[in-house]
């Protein structure tokens, strides 16, 4: 069997899905079984994969799948706690007091908060998180979801306190050869990552410090009453100064501290500064933007999670820090269960269910429930029920009202893991022939030559896309990004780093990162819709690093140290 007609048979189960979600609207719930049929087939018929293997597969990513469904529940769990103890009546009357302007409120609720629990967790959190609050706060659903995607760019290479390179590039690039190159430089593992995170947070500086700006240009485009590109555009200063507020400690930390904390230290930096200024009206344009009333909105923009008035608590009386505490609860238990010099990460970490060498195939799966975002999120639940007084009728309404969300959501998940792990577990033939992913790498590869820094990220981009995940974009193609550059007599480091930044990018249309957000805020088939417009950022995102590579190896030579 040729590459070619290895990459082609390879991409039929992500045309197929493009082509149902996108071009025929059809919803995730039909879409994803038929795909992942389709890939199964696939991968028996021309990859010669048993029935074992496909079986250990699709068992390995309902692990991964339990994973992100008890992320989901947490996050929405937490949400409807807030709702019923009367806290998202109190945070929405504190964000009309900073601006009324929905456009301030997407910089500093989905940039900079967005941003900083993606360092914190990573992994989909942030439109967990970001978009049942947005609905909270009075925006569409369907708005909510797409800005909730696009914060899934710029922070997400150093999301999760770095895993994405820490575990990611460091799991992918880890080779006999590397190695043997990097003793004889007198250097070692970490010294190469330090290189590639120092390449990726100017990277992602450049292109990403006009994100906040892309983000109120989409809303205002798509949901606005005038549908205006222009209405968007009109908080430029505030948008560029909030992308700023961001990039900046972003790339000083990534260049100074490494890899862990970019997004961490950018996005509390960024919202201190940018809350304090927003308050004193800095930058902020005279003419406020809010959306049409809710009754003008079309059917497909809302979802089933409500946020009224009628159903918050009446008569309890709460400070704004008060409704804030579980929030900020949430980012402080977050960033303690991720520091390495703490006790606490190994403790929940080592706690694990799992099963190896599933069905005698070599493949394992494992889950580490405590150290999920998701116990965060429920142990901070039943903190705020206490903290906030609640009855039990209150928090059993959360409870019942969250289960009803995550039933919709878990039949696509169920289906759209198990393909990914289809794709990255193919490798694993009797003809001794590479994954479905690397397949399709090669092929773009041996086309296109001297030119690859333009193509490098979206490969990663495409990896994102299949596993919705930039640290499974970077174990499964950053060996492959390394092996292109070395043959071309490119920079590894900076190839490397494109592939880490492209599979950023990704994320912003990772089929069930859209799923698990849209269940958050109860919108389910519409999934397709959404894809159509985070498209555009993504498209946008790997255009412009793509050009940067090309910048940096031909006209500036960017070279290895080694």
């Amino acid at each position: 069997m040729s590459l070619a007609t290895q990459a082609f048979l390879a991409i039929l189960p992500i045309l197929l899905v493009g082509a149902l979600l996108v071009g025929l609207r059809w919803p995730a719930k039909r879409v994803m079984p038929l795909a992942f049929i389709v890939s199964a087939v696939i991968a028996a018929v021309f990859w010669h994969i048993d029935l074992n293997h496909l079986l250990a597969s699709t068992i390995q990513g309902l692990f991964i799948t339990a994973d992100i469904l008890y992320i989901i529940f947490g996050a929405i769990l937490l949400l409807n706690t807030l709702k019923y103890s009367g806290a998202v009546s109190v945070i929405r009357q504190g964000f009309a007091t900073i601006s009324e302007d929905r456009r301030v409120q997407v910089v500093i609720i989905v940039w900079l908060f967005g941003a900083f629990i993606e360092g914190a967790a990573g992994f989909g959190t942030p439109a967990a998180i970001a978009a049942p609050l947005l609905v909270a706060l009075g925006f569409p659903a369907l708005a909510a979801v797409m800005l909730g995607m696009m914060v899934q760019s710029t922070p997400v290479t150093f999301g999760a306190v770095g895993t994405p390179v820490l575990v990611g590039v460091r799991g992918g690039i880890e080779h006999p050869e590397l190695t043997a190159q990097l003793a004889a430089s007198g250097m070692e593992y970490g010294d190469y990552l330090q290189l590639v995170t120092t390449n990726a947070v100017v990277i992602h500086a450049l292109a990403g410090t006009l994100m906040p700006l892309f983000m109120c240009v989409m809303m205002t485009r798509f949901f606005g009453k005038n549908r205006s590109w222009k209405e968007g555009l009109s908080i430029f200063p505030f948008a560029l100064f909030g992308g700023l507020a961001f990039t900046i400690p972003y790339v000083l930390a990534g260049l100074f501290l490494g890899p862990e904390f970019p997004s961490l230290l950018g996005a509390l930096v960024g919202l201190s500064i940018v809350t304090f200024a927003a308050k004193r009206g800095f930058l902020i344009p005279k003419k406020s933007w809010d959306f049409a009333p809710s009754s003008e909105w079309p059917a497909e923009w809302l979802g089933v999670l409500e946020m009224k008035i009628s159903d918050m608590a009446e008569g309890r009386k709460m400070s704004m820090v008060k409704a804030w505490i579980p929030y900020l609860l949430v980012a402080l238990f977050l960033v303690l269960s991720r520091i390495d010099q703490l006790p606490v990460k190994a403790f929940l970490s080592n706690i694990k269910i799992s099963w190896n060498d599933i069905l005698g195939t070599g493949i394992n799966a494992a889950s580490a429930p405590l150290y999920l975002p998701g116990s965060i999120l429920v142990l901070v639940v039943l903190i705020t029920a206490f903290l906030h007084k609640m009855e039990f009728k209150e928090f059993k309404s959360a409870f019942w009202d969250s289960g009803k969300i995550i039933w919709g959501a878990g039949f696509v998940l169920i289906f759209t893991i198990p393909m990914v792990r289809i794709y990255i577990n193919s490798g694993i033939n009797e003809l001794g022939i590479s994954s479905m992913p690397i397949a399709m790498a090669e092929y773009v590869a041996a086309k296109v030559g001297r030119i690859w820094p333009l193509f490098s990220p979206m490969i990663g981009a495409l990896g994102a896309f299949i596993a919705g995940s930039n640290t499974v974009s970077n174990l499964m193609f950053s060996l492959f990004q390394f092996g292109v550059a070395a043959k071309l007599t490119m920079s590894t480091t900076m190839i490397v780093s494109l592939q880490a930044v492209g599979a950023a990018a990704g994320n912003m249309i990772a089929i069930h990162n859209v799923v698990a957000a849209s269940a958050t805020v109860g919108l389910l088939g519409q999934e397709g819709s959404v894809l159509r417009k985070t498209i555009i950022p993504t498209i946008y995102y790997v255009l412009v690093i793509g050009i940067i590579g090309l910048i940096a190896i031909h006209l500036i030579e960017v070279v290895d140290p080694f």
